[in-house]
């Protein structure tokens, strides 16, 4: 599979294979909204959420309660989510030739979303997030090694919530357009190895995994 340098979704999302993996393997979100004139912003690790052919459909999270986020999006729903993956400067080093322009790689994903509070999942949303990031980088702790009363007083701290996504863009500027050689130098080069999976992926050199 390559990866397009631009990809759209309008309407009911049928979010881009690439999309999905690039929030399975970079949880941590900026989400973003108004509260009158004034923008407002909190990073949030978040887990996707899939319908029953495995497209995205949703993002799963939670607040801290007395985040004065919260009351915010109660008045006002709408919320831009913002995913950033693998990213560098390009230098004419990479290329071995000096007059070649450097130039940055990246990929990112903008969600518009209508947030959905749900107090009663507080308990699921905590377990889905903590379970996902175990199998990530853990060894399989739970939260049920809190233990009992903490677990339950800290979950009344904290509120749940859906992000419905109503539209979705992403950038993924990985070298496509390099030329074959230039290509190849470039990533020889680089010293950041999941920017290189990602530009090979792009270019269709190679599959990728979401923990990638």
């Amino acid at each position: 599979m390559t990866i397009p340098l631009n990809i759209h979704h309008d309407g009911h999302p049928l979010v881009h294979p690439a999309i999905a993996d690039l929030i399975e393997a970079n949880p941590l979100a900026w989400v973003t909204s108004h509260t009158g004139e004034a923008s407002i912003a909190t990073p949030l690790p978040l887990v996707g959420d899939y319908d029953s052919e495995g497209r995205l459909t949703a993002l799963i999270g939670h607040f801290a309660l007395a985040n004065r986020q919260v009351a915010a999006l109660r008045a006002d729903p709408r919320a831009l989510i913002l995913f950033s993956g693998p990213q560098a400067y390009i230098s004419p080093k990479h290329v071995a030739n000096r007059s070649w322009a450097p130039t940055w790689n990246y990929s990112v994903a903008r969600f518009d979303c209508r947030i959905v509070f749900d107090p009663e999942s507080n308990d699921a949303a905590l377990r889905r997030l903590t379970d996902k990031m175990e199998a990530m980088c853990g060894d399989g702790w739970t939260v049920d090694e809190v233990g009992s009363p903490r677990y339950e007083v800290m979950k009344t701290h904290i509120i749940a919530f859906r992000a419905e996504i109503l539209a979705c863009d992403a950038t993924f500027k990985l070298g496509q357009d390099e030329r074959d050689g230039d290509f190849e130098t470039i990533i020889a080069g680089l010293e950041y190895p999941q920017l290189v999976t990602w530009m090979k992926c792009a270019r269709g050199q190679q599959p990728r995994t979401n923990g990638e």
